[in-house]
């Protein structure tokens, strides 16, 4: 289980499997390899859309961004 966390706040934003990170990883950037965050705005999100990413995960990262400009996302393995 991967685990989506408000940078910002430490909150639970979603309990994600491996097929969403599949999305997440292939659709945005990383800085580097061992990178495990990414910067989610509006424009991320129809851009994940249209990467496929399913409707619930866009809900749910929408409501955490809010009426923000952008926020950082960080994802954490779970065993």
């Amino acid at each position: 289980m991967i685990e989506l966390h408000d940078r910002e706040t430490g909150a639970l934003i979603a309990s994600i499997g491996e097929e969403e990170l599949a999305i997440l990883v292939a659709a945005l950037e990383e800085e580097s390899g061992d990178d495990q965050d990414y910067y989610i705005d509006s424009a991320t999100l129809h851009l994940l859309a249209d990467a496929g990413a399913p409707q619930d995960l866009l809900r749910l990262l929408g409501q955490a961004l809010g009426e923000r400009e952008g926020m950082d996302v960080v994802w954490i393995r779970r065993e």
